[in-house]
C-alpha cells in the first residue's frame, strides 16, 4: 500500500515532516509582487526510492475565484493550474514539467533549450504518474506522485536538482513562482536559468524501468465503389506494442512493434499551386513524443517516415527512366503511403551534460497494382525496403551553451540512391546570459544519385550572433545552401542554391503600466541571392527577394491581446514558381498590412481575430485573409469552438502550365525520349479559400470524454487570361490559341469524432469514427453552400475503429517505502 494516498486530501502523516514552500513570486503580468494572503500557495516536496510526491493547497477568497474546466491530457484551456520543473541534470538547459488542474487534468512537457525557430517546451512527451485534486470551499488542494519512471536523471549518489514551482489563476492571469523568475534579467533559457536549488538528494536507487503498452485495434471501413466484384466493405484487425525500457537511469529505449496510427487525426489537405510540396502536421504520438533531441538542425521530418513511396509519380510519367505504364495500360492501386514496420528510439542525458539519440525506422516495400486492356495484372515496385536512422550527440556546456552533432541516414535497398547528412551545431553565451553566437554546418551526400552510380555532395551553413537578454534584443543572422545540397530525404526541404541574411531587433517593455502589462516592438529584414547562377539560366543576376517589416504586439490591462504589421516587399525574382530550373518569374512590389486581437481565454466566449492585406503591383492585386477563431464553454465540460479562414485574392499571377514543341502531326516533340519545352505558361486568375473547422467537446470526467472536429475546406481557382513567361520574367499574352482555361474547384470534408476512456493509468479504449468526401472539378459557377452540399452528396469513405492500449509498469508490482 502507498504511503501516501494521492486524492488530493494531504492527510497523510507523511506530510506532516515535510517543510512547506510559501510565498511565491508573481512574475507575470506585475513582476516582483507577493502572492496575497487570502490567494496564498503552501506546497510540500518529498522523495523516496519510487519516486517524487509533491502536495499543496491553493487558497482562495470563495470557490467562485477558482478556474475549472475539462479539457483532456495536455489540454490546459481555461484552468488554474499548479506545477513542478525540475533541471535534473542542473544544467539550466533541460527540464520535465508537471502540472495538475483543480479537476485533476494532468499535463507534463520535456523542456530543451530555446531555438531561433522553436519553443522550448515540448508538450507531445507524455509520462504516466498519478495526481489527485479536491476543490474546497476555500481554494483547492493537490497531490502528485511522479514515479522516477516519468523522470530522468544521473546516477551520482548525492545528486542537486534545479526546481521551482508555478502557480497560474486564470481569471486574474496572474502566475507565480516559488524562485522569482524576472523576464528583465538574463533569460536566454527562461525558467530554467532562474530555479531554486534541492540540494542533497541522496542514494536515489530506481527499479527497474520497463513499461508495455501492448494494443488490439479493429476496423470497418466503407467507400461506395459501386463496382462488380469489389466489395465496398472492408475490415482488419490489428495487434502490436510499444515498449519503453530504462537501459540506465538517464537512457531509454522506445519501441513501438507493428504500429497502428489509423485513429490519428486527417490531415488538414488543400489545393496546392505552390511549386512545393505541402507539409503536414505529425500526429502520430510515437513521432511527436519526447523527440526534441531529434529535432536539433531540423533534419527529421517524421512524414518522411511511412510517407509517400518514392516513386509514386514516376509510374505514369512515360517519360521517366524508372519502370512505368504502357500505352495500353492504367493504374489499379496506387498506394500513398509506404507501410511502417518498427521503429526504435534511444534517448537521455548522462550526468556529464552529454544528450544521446538514437532514432530507427524501416518500411517494407511498396507496390502499385497495373493491369492492361486484357484485363492482365503486374506490380510495379513504387518504393524499396527502407531503413531511416537518426543519430544525436547534444553536449551542454557552461553558460547556457551548448554543441551537438547531428547524422541522419537513408538506406535503401536495390539500385534507389540513399542519402546521407550531418551536421555540427554550436551555440554559444557570455557569463552573463547576455550575447549569443552560434552556426550551423550541414553536409549531405546523396549516394548513387548521379549517373553512374556517382555521388552528389553539398553543403550549407547558418550563422548567427545577437543579444539575447534585456529589453533590447538582436540578431544577425547568415543563411548559405550551395546547389548540390539536399537534406530532404528525411527532413522537408524546398529549395537549395541561396544565400540569405537576416537582421532582427526587438525592444520590450515588461513593466506592467496603466494600460498595458506587456508591450514588444519588433523589426526585421531580410535580404535573399542565389549562391550561382543556374545552368541556362535565362536572366543574368541572383537577386532573389528584399523584404522588411515592423510589428508590435502588447497584452493589454484587461487581459487582451493586440497588435498590428506593416510589411513591404520589393519586386523581385522568383526562380521556382515557373517549375523550371533556369527560368524566373519577376515577382511584384507588395505592400502588406496585418492588425490582429484576441480576448480574455479566461472568459466564457474568447475570440481571436487576425485580418492581413497585401496590394501587389502587378494587376493591380489585392489580396485578403481573414482568421477568426472562437470558443464558447457552455460549462465545465461542454464548450464549442470555431475556426475561419477566408482569403479572397483578385487577379493573382502564377504558373499554369508547360506548352512543349509539336511536329507537324500535333504529336509532342521529343529528344532522348523526354518533350522539348517551348514556353511555359501563367495565369491571372482570381483564387478564394474557405475553410470552416467546427469543433466540439463534452468531457464526461477528467478520464472521458468525447471529441468531435469537422473541417471543410474551399479552394476555388477562376482563370482570366493566359501569358507566356519571357526570359526576362515578365509576362506577355500567350501566342498559342490553342491552350483552354481550365478552372479549379476542389472541396474536402473531413469528420474526426473520438470517445477516450482513461480506464486506469496509461491505459485507453479509443472509439473513433472518420468520414472524408472530396469533390475536384472545373465547375466554378456555384457559391459557397452549393459546394458544400455537392461535397456532402458525393460518394463518401466512412471509417470505424476501436482501439484498446494496456499500461503495464514493472513499477506497480513493488513493495513501496516511506517517503523521505
Amino acid at each position: 500500500m502507498l504511503p501516501v494516498k494521492i486524492d488530493g486530501l494531504l492527510k497523510d502523516s507523511a506530510w506532516k515532516d515535510a517543510a512547506m514552500m510559501t510565498d511565491l513570486i508573481e512574475f507575470r503580468p506585475k513582476i516582483g509582487d507577493k502572492e496575497n494572503y487570502e490567494a496564498r500557495t503552501e506546497a510540500w516536496l518529498m522523495y523516496d526510492d519510487n519516486g517524487i510526491y509533491f502536495g499543496g493547497y491553493c487558497h482562495e477568497k470563495t470557490k467562485d475565484s477558482i478556474a475549472r474546466e475539462l479539457k483532456g491530457r495536455d489540454g490546459y484551456g481555461a484552468n488554474d493550474y499548479v506545477g513542478i520543473i525540475f533541471d535534473t541534470y542542473y544544467d539550466k538547459l533541460n527540464g520535465f514539467e508537471y502540472f495538475v488542474t483543480p479537476l485533476n487534468e494532468q499535463w507534463d512537457a520535456k523542456m530543451s533549450p530555446p531555438s531561433l525557430n522553436g519553443n522550448s517546451e515540448d508538450f507531445s512527451w507524455n509520462a504516466v504518474w498519478k495526481s489527485g485534486a479536491v476543490i474546497h470551499d476555500d481554494g483547492w488542494s493537490f497531490e502528485m506522485f511522479i514515479p522516477y519512471s516519468a523522470i530522468r536523471f544521473g546516477k551520482k549518489d548525492i545528486q542537486t536538482w534545479g526546481f521551482n514551482i508555478t502557480r497560474r489563476r486564470r481569471k486574474t492571469e496572474e502566475q507565480f513562482t516559488w524562485n522569482p523568475i524576472n523576464p528583465n534579467v538574463p533569460n536566454v533559457n527562461g525558467f530554467l536559468t532562474q530555479e531554486a536549488l534541492w540540494t542533497d538528494i541522496s542514494h536515489i536507487k530506481p527499479p527497474l524501468r520497463l513499461q508495455f503498452s501492448p494494443y488490439f485495434s479493429t476496423y470497418v471501413n466503407h467507400y461506395p465503389f459501386n463496382t462488380p466484384g469489389k466489395n465496398d466493405w472492408t475490415s482488419s484487425v490489428n495487434g502490436g506494442m510499444d515498449v519503453k525500457y530504462g537501459i540506465s537511469q538517464a537512457m531509454t529505449l522506445d519501441m513501438t512493434l507493428i504500429p497502428d496510427f489509423g485513429q490519428v487525426q486527417s490531415d488538414n489537405q488543400v489545393l496546392n499551386l505552390s511549386p512545393f510540396e505541402v507539409k503536414f502536421n505529425e500526429n502520430r504520438s510515437f513521432f511527436t513524443e519526447g523527440t526534441e533531441l531529434f529535432g536539433k538542425g531540423n533534419l527529421f521530418y517524421s512524414r518522411r517516415v511511412g510517407g509517400t513511396p518514392i516513386h509514386f509519380g514516376d509510374i505514369q510519367d512515360t517519360s521517366s527512366s524508372f519502370p512505368h505504364i504502357n500505352g495500353n495500360e492504367h493504374v489499379v492501386k496506387n498506394p500513398t503511403e509506404t507501410k511502417l514496420i518498427n521503429a526504435t528510439k534511444i534517448s537521455g542525458r548522462l550526468q556529464s551534460g552529454l544528450g544521446i539519440g538514437f532514432f530507427n525506422a524501416i518500411t517494407s516495400a511498396q507496390y502499385a497494382l497495373i493491369q492492361d486492356d486484357q484485363k492482365n495484372s503486374r506490380k510495379i515496385q513504387t518504393s524499396p525496403l527502407t531503413n531511416y536512422s537518426i543519430i544525436v550527440l547534444d553536449q551542454s556546456l557552461k553558460h547556457n551553451s551548448s554543441i551537438s552533432f547531428v547524422n541522419t541516414d537513408v538506406l535503401r535497398s536495390g539500385s534507389d540512391y540513399d542519402a546521407n547528412v550531418s551536421a555540427v551545431l554550436f551555440d554559444l553565451n557570455d557569463k552573463s546570459n547576455t550575447w549569443n553566437v552560434g552556426g550551423k554546418l550541414y553536409n549531405s551526400n546523396l549516394i548513387g544519385y548521379l549517373p553512374g552510380g556517382k555521388t552528389q555532395t553539398g553543403y550549407s551553413h547558418v550563422v548567427y550572433f545577437g543579444k539575447t537578454s534585456g529589453n533590447f534584443n538582436f540578431n544577425f543572422e547568415e543563411d548559405l545552401t550551395n546547389d548540390k545540397y539536399s537534406s530532404n530525404d528525411l527532413g522537408y526541404f524546398t529549395n537549395n542554391n541561396f544565400f540569405d541574411h537576416y537582421f532582427w531587433a526587438g525592444y520590450h517593455w515588461l513593466k506592467q503600466t496603466t494600460w498595458y502589462n506587456n508591450l514588444g516592438i519588433n523589426f526585421n529584414n531580410y535580404y535573399s541571392l542565389l549562391y550561382k547562377e543556374f545552368n541556362d539560366q535565362k536572366l543574368p543576376t541572383k537577386f532573389q527577394v528584399y523584404r522588411t517589416n515592423i510589428n508590435a504586439n502588447a497584452q493589454l490591462r484587461n487581459l487582451w491581446f493586440v497588435g498590428m504589421f506593416v510589411g513591404y516587399v520589393s519586386k523581385g525574382n522568383d526562380f521556382y514558381e515557373p517549375h523550371e530550373q533556369g527560368w524566373s518569374f519577376r515577382s511584384p512590389q507588395r505592400i502588406q498590412f496585418n492588425p490582429w486581437f484576441g480576448t480574455s481565454s479566461s472568459k466564457k466566449y474568447y475570440v481571436n481575430f487576425n485580418y492581413f492585406f497585401g496590394q501587389r503591383s502587378l494587376f493591380n492585386s489585392p489580396n485578403h485573409e481573414f482568421d477568426l477563431s472562437h470558443q464558447y464553454r457552455f460549462s465545465n465540460k461542454f464548450s464549442i469552438g470555431h475556426d475561419l479562414v477566408f482569403n479572397p485574392a483578385r487577379n493573382d499571377a502564377g504558373f499554369y502550365s508547360k506548352y512543349y514543341q509539336e511536329d507537324a502531326n500535333g504529336n509532342v516533340v521529343l529528344v532522348n525520349g523526354k518533350p522539348v519545352l517551348q514556353d511555359i505558361i501563367f495565369s491571372r486568375r482570381d483564387r478564394q479559400t474557405i475553410s470552416n473547422i467546427l469543433t466540439l467537446k463534452y468531457s464526461f470526467n477528467n478520464r472521458s470524454g468525447i471529441t468531435f472536429r469537422a473541417r471543410h475546406y474551399w479552394s476555388q481557382v477562376k482563370q482570366k487570361q493566359l501569358y507566356d513567361l519571357q526570359k526576362d520574367g515578365t509576362l506577355q499574352p500567350t501566342i498559342h490559341a490553342d491552350v483552354a482555361m481550365e478552372h479549379q474547384n476542389y472541396n474536402i470534408f473531413n469528420i474526426d469524432a473520438t470517445y477516450t476512456l482513461e480506464f486506469a493509468p496509461g491505459s485507453f479504449i479509443n472509439i473513433v469514427w472518420k468520414n472524408q468526401a472530396n469533390t475536384f472539378d472545373d465547375d466554378i459557377r456555384y457559391k459557397y453552400f452549393r459546394n458544400f452540399n455537392n461535397t456532402i452528396a458525393s460518394d463518401q469513405n466512412n471509417n470505424l475503429s476501436v482501439k484498446v492500449i494496456y499500461f503495464l509498469d514493472y513499477l506497480n508490482f513493488k513493495k513501496k517505502k516511506m517517503p523521505r
